[in-house]
């Protein structure tokens, strides 16, 4: 997998702060510290079978940050020009997914759940699903 230096368009990996102590660990986020924008739609991707994908898709206006809460999958980031794979397998690590960027999810462990910060409420009009529309609009 590639290093967080090799990100394309901006996308990079975010610490996610972790407190540990005898009862456990708890992870946490906040607006303008570790989210670099104002958090308004969080969902989460869980039960993915094995072999399948999720995203496949671009964003024209959302930005989003990823984190695998549980288990471990791979996100590729794509700007058109270059491409980037890491491996995210730990809740207090988390990917910047700027606006106008590609991303695949793959690769699922067993029992992951993902966890999904958004910069915007849900439009279908603002994705892009067509990776080849994606780079169309890209070298506009």
């Amino acid at each position: 997998m590639e290093k967080e230096s090799n990100l394309p368009g901006g996308s990079r990996l975010i610490d996610i702060p972790i407190v540990s102590d005898s009862r456990g660990s708890l992870c946490f986020a906040t607006n303008a510290s570790e989210i670099p924008f104002p958090i308004q739609r969080v969902f989460w991707i869980y039960d993915v079978p094995t072999g399948e994908q999720r995203g496949g898709h671009s964003h024209r206006t959302c930005a989003e940050v990823v984190v695998a809460v549980k288990g471990r999958f791979t996100m590729t980031v794509d700007d058109g020009c270059s491409r980037c794979s890491v491996v995210l397998d730990s809740p207090s690590k988390g990917i910047l997914i700027p606006a106008g960027l590609w991303c695949e999810l793959s690769d699922f462990a067993p029992g992951t759940v993902v966890l999904v910060m958004a910069s915007q409420a849900y439009d279908a009009t603002g994705y892009i699903n067509d990776y080849t529309l994606y780079k169309k609009e890209r070298n506009a």
